[in-house]
């Protein structure tokens, strides 16, 4: 499978920039799948649920099946957060994973920057980082894309990582 990530601030608008990315690759016919890395606790089950309560009684995992979706949840249960490599290798297959996070681990990136957030640029210290995509012109050898030109980002992912389109 081929990865690619997205790397930034919070508020520069990388969930928002995957959300167009998306739609673009799979009307060329590619299968897209995604890994976000969430820096907090988060919970997607609900409190009084049936699977909300097994996790609760110390169940390690809850597979939950519909006609329309599964999930899997697995508590950690103290175990170390896994790695990248070790989530992939529970991806089914696919054309390309998409990547939010994970900022340090080595895999090519783009960096998603915001003007307003008066953060400062990633790239000089990640070497990972192959392009930028902002709300404004940034001078730097790296490739640049404005936020908005989700066509011309979705064509420079899929030159880098050289993926042909079955369409």
């Amino acid at each position: 499978m081929k990865i690619f990530g997205f790397a930034g601030y919070s508020g520069a608008g990388k969930t928002t920039l995957i959300e167009k990315l998306i739609p673009c690759f799979t009307t060329k016919g590619l299968r897209i799948s995604l890994i976000k890395h969430a820096h907090h606790s988060f919970d997607l089950d609900k409190s009084g649920k049936d699977s909300f309560r097994f996790r609760e009684a110390g169940a390690t995992e809850v597979l939950l099946v519909s006609s329309q979706r599964w999930v899997l949840m697995h508590e950690l249960r103290e175990q170390a957060e896994p790695t990248l490599e070790e989530q992939l290798t529970r991806m089914s297959p696919c054309d390309l994973v998409l990547v939010e996070g994970f900022k340090n681990t080595p895999i090519p990136k783009l960096e998603v920057h915001r003007t307003a957030n008066n953060k400062p640029l990633i790239y000089p210290e990640n070497p990972n980082v192959v392009a930028l995509a902002s709300d404004g012109q940034i001078e730097s050898p790296l490739p640049w894309f404005n936020l908005d030109d989700i066509d011309a980002i979705a064509n420079f992912i899929l030159h880098h990582q050289e993926i042909k389109c079955p369409c």
